[in-house]
């Protein structure tokens, strides 16, 4: 045998052998790359997970706070808003009362509404309890109750204002429930 052929045999041989070794360090190759692969996706989509579950986190905590921050302002306008009976100047800054200038002489005055004529016998009258309002003057409703600290008026009954008093009346008769005397 000519050495060309021993040649030509060994080149079969080692290509015959190397081949399949080649390829199967190949698909080693490619195995390690897909389960490289697999495991890289798996960490994103564990940290996608993990994203997505802090931002729910910080939106609930965002929310919460965001609640909280309007409970909070609201119980301080609650306070801010109500009627001081230790402040005599109270109603300034009022809407209800920016045309008010004080008792005037034959007139009382309903918050919102404004001045309006009164029977003299009733100019300075003080009201009590188990009396009677005459019917001229039970139009003239307190518009909200609440910032006097008054509760919700009964059925059939509702809060007047009668010189600087604010009654609770029966509206069918007139019949003076309750006074809270001096409001303004």
């Amino acid at each position: 045998m000519n050495r060309l052929t021993k040649a030509a045999i060994v080149a079969l041989a080692l290509t015959t052998t190397a081949a399949p070794l080649a390829a199967q360090a190949q698909n080693r190759d490619h195995r390690e790359y897909r389960q490289d692969r697999r495991e890289d996706r798996r960490e994103d989509r564990h940290d996608r997970r993990e994203w997505r579950q802090d931002r729910r986190d910080d939106r609930r905590e965002w929310r919460q706070d965001r609640r909280d921050d309007r409970r909070e302002w609201r119980q301080d306008q609650r306070r801010a808003d109500r009627w001081d009976r230790n402040n005599r100047d109270w109603w300034r800054g009022r809407p209800e009362f920016r045309d008010y200038r004080g008792a005037r002489n034959g007139y009382w005055y309903a918050p919102g509404r404004g001045y309006y004529r009164v029977d003299p016998r009733y100019q300075s009258y003080r009201w009590r309890q188990g009396a009677y309002l005459p019917s001229a003057y039970r139009g003239y409703y307190v518009s909200d109750p609440y910032y006097y600290g008054l509760r919700p008026a009964p059925r059939g009954y509702r809060y007047v204002h009668a010189n600087n008093d604010i009654l609770l009346i029966a509206v069918a008769t007139g019949l003076i429930a309750s006074v809270l005397h001096d409001v303004y």
